[in-house]
């Protein structure tokens, strides 16, 4: 069993602070866009893309404004790691594949692999650069 001595219950307990902010927000994101186009998933593929660039600003503020361990944990983790989903995206993934639409999961997956990295690419330069 870890002691609050070693940092692991409070890193725990900031994590998950930020997760139940993120998991609220990315329903209420993926149900709103959901009503806006006609398949979930691009919902789903907002809030990753998103999450993306959020989490490189996050690591550029880490390494080179010294942002605390902590405010990477509450944000980085807790926050912007439950406002992506990856296990979501793979159930519409595979429902899409269960659907016979191979053309179009392999098209998502593409893309939703290709923006989540350049997401976080651009967070990331614009918070060493911008």
């Amino acid at each position: 069993m870890s002691s609050a001595v070693d940092g692991s219950a409070p890193e725990a307990l900031l994590v998950g602070l930020g997760a139940i902010p993120g998991a609220w927000l990315r329903l209420k994101a993926i149900n709103h866009v959901e009503l806006i186009v006609p398949k979930k998933h691009w919902g789903t593929f907002t809030v990753n893309v998103i999450a993306s660039f959020a989490l490189g600003l996050v690591l550029v503020s880490q390494e080179s404004c010294s942002t605390s361990h902590g405010i990477a944990l509450l944000m980085g983790v807790g926050f912007f790691g439950s406002l992506s989903t990856f296990s979501t995206f793979a159930v519409e993934l595979l429902n899409e594949l269960r659907a016979g639409h191979v053309l179009a999961a392999s098209g998502l997956a593409l893309i939703s692999i290709v923006a989540g990295v350049l997401a976080a690419a651009t967070g990331y330069g614009l918070g060493a650069y911008g």
